[in-house]
């Protein structure tokens, strides 16, 4: 039986090639929203699988191909980005003529090559921005791709029909797609996804390389170079294959770097850099990603006791106030601070006047 199923599900045999992290979490989400009848998951481990169907997250499993993916009228590719290519190469060949294909790797032109190639005409190259440094399906979660910017990259031979198809999954996901040509999504991703993680790395060798640094490297160190815990093996292929567009924004984030330093002797020009960076910062809460309607942002200064978090969330859980997202954005001796993202401006204000009742100090942002 489906959770908040629809009247009609959108497909009857959908598969999941490669149930980890995103392929078990959009799994979750077919099954749980009643937009597929019957769910297949094919993976090259047996253990993934095994612990997929025992929690729930698919209805079958495959360890090797064939005839059966005749029956499949939805196939999502969602292996690493490395191993795409020969994984669209593995299942081409049974893939009916009618079944769209979609896949969620982090590059998409060499991908949407690939298919063309084989003469899979249904396919909608896709990424959904969504993660977590905690890999396979036992974290998997349908939520993982609730509010997430989806982008699809159609090609010069993507059908309207698969792509319409494939965009309204990703909307009854809960997701938001945006639709860019697959160069232009690759440009994009390696200034936003891909050299941020090049940047945590140098962060953290100059750690490594100094002891008297890993010392003083508290909790902002550890928010800027977060994505430097995900697995390196994944990581290190997803930015080779992206690696024309990572160099060029590389060199651009160093042009960038140089810039401030010479601002250092021209405090006025080093403060308005800073005062463009805080803005911008302070325009993207975690939630909304960029892209999503907008959050009303309410900064909360918690001091240092047990349960604060559970005491303001509890608080406005029972004031009916919805929090849609939260951010710590500060953790020291003293104390520190949370981002509510709240709905409405209504909802700052009511959260605010009842938090400042508790004893918590308060600013409204939106």
């Amino acid at each position: 039986m489906r959770k908040e199923g629809n009247a009609q599900p959108m497909f009857r045999v959908a598969v999941i090639a490669g149930v980890g992290l995103i392929g078990g979490s959009l799994a979750l989400g077919l099954r749980q929203r009643g937009l597929a009848e019957h769910v297949i998951g094919y993976d090259a481990s047996p253990e993934a699988l095994q612990e997929a169907l025992a929690l729930g997250v698919i209805d079958e499993a495959r360890a090797s191909s064939g005839e059966w993916l005749r029956g499949a009228d939805l196939v999502v590719l969602a292996a690493p980005v490395k191993a795409l290519p020969a994984l669209a190469r593995e299942l081409a060949p049974f893939l009916g003529a009618k079944a769209t294909v979609t896949d969620v790797g982090s590059v998409k032109a060499s991908i949407a090559r690939e298919m063309e190639e084989l003469g899979v005409r249904q396919f909608v190259p896709g990424h959904p921005m969504a993660g977590s440094e905690r890999g396979g399906v036992g974290n998997a979660s349908a939520a993982l791709l609730e509010n997430a910017v989806w982008v699809l990259t159609p090609t010069e031979t993507t059908p309207l029909t698969a792509l319409s198809r494939v965009r309204r999954m990703v909307e009854q996901l809960g997701a938001a797609p945006v639709v860019m040509p697959p160069d232009a999504h690759d440009n994009l991703v390696a200034t936003i996804s891909h050299l941020p993680y090049l940047a945590s790395l140098a962060l953290t060798h100059m750690v490594a390389r100094d002891e008297r640094l890993s010392l003083l490297a508290a909790g902002g160190f550890r928010d800027l170079t977060r994505v430097a815990s995900g697995d390196p093996r994944m990581s290190r292929d997803m930015v080779v294959e992206n690696r024309g567009a990572l160099r060029d924004a590389t060199r651009r984030f160093i042009r960038q770097l140089e810039h401030l330093a010479e601002t250092l002797d021209q405090p006025d020009e080093l403060l308005a850099a800073a005062t463009e960076g805080k803005r911008t910062r302070d325009s993207l809460p975690v939630v909304k990603r960029s892209l999503l309607p907008p959050k009303f942002d309410l900064v909360v200064a918690t001091p240092d006791r047990p349960n604060q978090l559970g005491i303001i969330t509890n608080a406005l859980g029972l004031a009916g106030v919805n929090i849609k997202d939260i951010e710590v954005l500060s953790v020291r001796e003293q104390g520190g601070a949370l981002r509510l993202g709240l709905e409405t401006p209504d909802d700052v204000t009511r959260a605010g006047e009842l938090l400042r009742e508790l004893g918590y100090e308060t600013r409204g942002r939106g």
